[in-house]
């Protein structure tokens, strides 16, 4: 499991012009994609660690300060341009390994306390965010203990 971690003052996600997410307050903007061969204990290890890291400011978490989350799904965190021209998708796991491992990620974060707000798994979505610092930081459960 992969996550793009963006501190944000503001956030919003739209499908087909709707607002389907956004951060009401300043807080944390998580892309996330999956791969083939994680799992709920994946998922798990790296909301704990999303949630607990000390990135806000004066080195607080989003645990300590009850900030908003706002996760979004995205496959391209898994593309590979090792070879070609085009990416390749391949290290991404499918819709029907990803999507229920998403939900968990998303429904774990809320029984650890978080506020979350989402994107639609799957759609094409517009996502707009001001980036404070900027302060952007990758999470790769293959990179924790």
């Amino acid at each position: 499991m992969r996550a793009v971690i963006q501190v944000a003052s503001n956030a919003h996600v739209e499908v087909e012009g709707e607002v389907v997410g956004k951060l009401d307050a300043p807080g944390l903007v998580i892309l996330l994609g999956v791969t083939h061969d994680d799992d709920q204990d994946t998922a798990r290890k790296v909301a704990e660690k999303i949630w607990q890291l000390r990135i806000l400011e004066d080195e607080t978490s989003a645990a300590g300060t009850d900030a908003p989350l706002l996760v979004i799904s995205q496959f391209t965190l898994y593309g590979s341009v090792r070879k070609g021209r085009r990416p390749s998708w391949s290290n991404a796991a499918p819709g029907p390994i990803s999507e229920p491992l998403y939900e968990y990620f998303v429904r774990y974060l809320r029984e650890l306390g978080a506020t979350v707000a989402t994107g639609k798994f799957g759609a094409m979505m517009n996502v707009s965010l001001t980036n404070t610092g900027p302060f952007t930081v990758i999470v790769d459960s293959a990179e924790l203990a």
